[in-house]
């Protein structure tokens, strides 16, 4: 989940008229503890990407060494960089916290901007988690994500989180951790979340939980498609993300969504981004993911799915997971 700047995360959290309300800063957060305040038992920096990576362990236990917690942050953190070409950050923090009883990874929030670092994730883990837990997890790299994009208003909260759910598994896929195999039969499966239902009013004026992470993966999935049919296969959706971080477009940086499509477009020279919101920013746009996929090369098989390499976009469909040389 992306918490955004302390302006964006107070307003998610309903509290966005007590910050005005308060004399100060400090007195919101002294009636509501920010978690980058929380206590901390230990801590590692990781150089990963270009990127200083402080990983701070909270009180508790965990049925793992330490040094697997590690890795699974860097496997992470690795993905991300390979997807950008660098950390979209110059610096991040990562606070682990242990949770008693239970297993796997819980939930995590990502600011931007907040207790000296440009990027602050604070991700929960059980204490009785195990190595297959972590090595199937997408929470982590989901969080670090949003690191590599603008904090947006409210209303765009889609793009933010539905890029996070696209190109996470790609990410991961490039960086040799997720078969392609795997990806493609997650998105035929998930994707039709993000469909529109009756009554919808287009991404920015309909905020359910399917189109904000489903619906805005949708967008993505098909942006990186159109990029790459304009461009012969040259550029994709990942070309249009780092230009958007080298205009200075990360997490502890405001700017509206149209900012940031065009610093995307100029990255890509299309208007694939820009001319795609317009069209769904106000008005339900159907899916037509049978299209997409057959179009892909993705079929549907009793199992998962299975490639056709003869369909008009298949080298489409292997450049999106295909590994960075």
């Amino acid at each position: 989940m992306r918490g955004g700047a302390v302006k964006q995360s107070l307003r998610r959290l309903g509290l966005f008229a007590l910050a005005f309300a308060a004399v100060s800063c400090d007195r919101v957060s002294a009636a509501f503890p920010p978690p980058w305040n929380d206590p901390v038992a230990s801590s590692r920096t990781l150089t990963i990407g270009g990127a200083s990576i402080q990983v701070d362990f909270g009180p508790g236990d965990i049925d793992l060494a330490p040094e697997q917690v590690i890795t699974w942050v860097r496997n992470a953190a690795q993905s991300v960089s390979v997807y950008y070409g660098k950390f979209p950050v110059a610096r991040d923090r990562i606070l682990v916290e242990f949770d008693a009883g239970g297993r796997g990874v819980r939930h995590g929030t990502t600011w931007g901007g907040v207790g000296g670092f440009p990027a602050f994730t604070r991700i929960h883990v059980g204490e009785h988690t195990t190595q297959q837990d972590l090595d199937s997890d997408w929470m982590m790299t989901h969080e670090l994500i949003h690191t590599g994009f603008p904090s947006m208003e409210d209303d765009h909260h889609w793009i933010e989180e539905g890029l996070a759910v696209y190109v996470e598994p790609i990410s991961r896929a490039q960086n040799g951790l997720l078969r392609p195999e795997k990806i493609w039969s997650d998105m035929v499966r998930d994707m039709p979340q993000g469909d529109p239902r009756p009554g919808d009013r287009g991404l920015d004026r309909t905020h359910t939980w399917g189109r904000t992470y489903w619906g805005g993966a949708q967008f993505c999935l098909k942006a990186d498609v159109a990029i790459r049919k304009e461009t012969h296969n040259q550029r994709g959706l990942e070309d249009a993300l780092r230009g958007i971080v080298a205009a200075g477009g990360t997490i502890d940086h405001d700017w509206a969504i149209e900012k940031a499509f065009a610093a995307g477009d100029q990255a890509t020279g299309t208007h694939v981004l820009s001319d795609l919101y317009n069209q769904v920013k106000d008005k339900p746009v159907p899916g037509d993911l049978d299209e997409l996929w057959k179009d892909l090369g993705v079929e549907r098989t009793a199992d998962g799915v299975s490639f056709r390499d003869g369909a008009p976009d298949a080298e489409i469909r292997r450049a999106i997971t295909r590994p960075e040389k």
